[in-house]
């Protein structure tokens, strides 16, 4: 079975303004009825978090059904992932080019992770890390490659809600406004 759950990070929260940002948006969700502001054993992996609020349905697509579980909000340097399994590549924020981690046939490409592998240590231990294109050799901050399947996103600021239907549009553009209109970017995984 497993439990599921839907990141929202802010790509543009920085260190020194992630707490207060954090404030904003769950004012806003707060606000919205989305979520309840008393903490609550209600998150897997975290002692307290947000329960859903009286009006939950606002962020959701479909009401498929009622979430079982609440948000919650992350303020430190993280590297988020999608859980289960593994990105098949990252792409070049300079020449688009891709950089296969797994052949078609699923099978892994040996040597092809550990750039990666490296620089994800390194931006989680200092916040700073780059990765020289295979193909162009052009080297990009870490936080600049985009991932298959949305894998991973790196920064200071997410939002985690546990066991909710998907998000809708709507929701995800009015929280993206609560954070000041920063650009922000959905990871959804499975434990």
């Amino acid at each position: 079975m497993g439990n599921y759950f839907q990141t929202v990070v802010d790509l543009d929260a920085t260190h020194a303004d992630a707490r207060s940002l954090a404030d904003s948006g769950l004012d806003w969700l707060v606000g919205e009825g989305i979520v309840r502001a008393e903490l609550t054993d209600c998150v897997l992996g975290a002692p307290t978090g947000h329960p859903p609020g009286p009006s939950w349905a606002k962020a959701v697509g479909q009401q498929d059904w009622e979430p079982s579980d609440g948000l919650r909000i992350e303020t430190d340097r993280t590297v988020f992932n999608c859980g289960q399994g593994e990105p098949r590549f990252a792409v070049c924020p300079h020449c688009a080019g891709q950089a296969d981690f797994y052949t078609d046939r699923l099978e892994e490409i040996e040597g092809a992770w550990d750039l990666f592998g490296e620089a994800i240590n390194d931006w989680s231990d200092t916040g700073s890390a780059a990765v020289a294109c295979p193909r162009c050799q052009r080297p990009s901050d870490l936080t600049a490659w985009t991932w298959s399947d949305d894998y991973f996103a790196f920064g200071y600021l997410g939002f985690e809600f546990w066991d909710w239907p998907d998000f809708s549009p709507g929701f995800l553009e009015g929280l993206s406004r609560a954070l000041g209109g920063h650009r922000t970017v959905l990871l959804r995984g499975k434990l």
